[in-house]
């Protein structure tokens, strides 16, 4: 069984038992957090459930594992010959889910 989650502006196919990154929540290592916002549920080969926009009553259960900040992106720009040149860096904050349950 598998589910089709949104956190974050971003959607996530996961499994139980999947360890997924995730956008920062506010939530401590160890805690038990749940994603209400499940788009679609399916079995593999399966039939496919899909909500509009959500289905009502189903939730997906996880685990925090870790919560650091992601790799450096950096940004540069620059116009040529006018000697305008800016450097930018940008870390992501970033959580660690562990998939346990898929309730639906």
């Amino acid at each position: 069984m598998y589910a089709i989650i949104q956190t974050g502006s971003k959607q996530y196919t996961v499994k139980p038992g999947d360890i997924v990154e995730i956008e920062k929540m506010d939530a401590k290592v160890g805690d038990a957090i749940s994603f209400a916002d499940v788009l679609a549920i399916g079995e593999e080969g399966g039939k496919l459930n899909v909500g509009t926009p959500r289905i009502e009553g189903a939730e997906v259960s996880g685990k925090v594992l870790d919560q650091f900040r992601g790799k450096k992106v950096v940004v540069f720009k620059m116009k040529r010959r006018k000697g305008y040149r800016r450097t930018q860096g940008h870390r992501q904050s970033i959580t660690r889910v562990e998939i346990s349950e898929i309730k639906g």
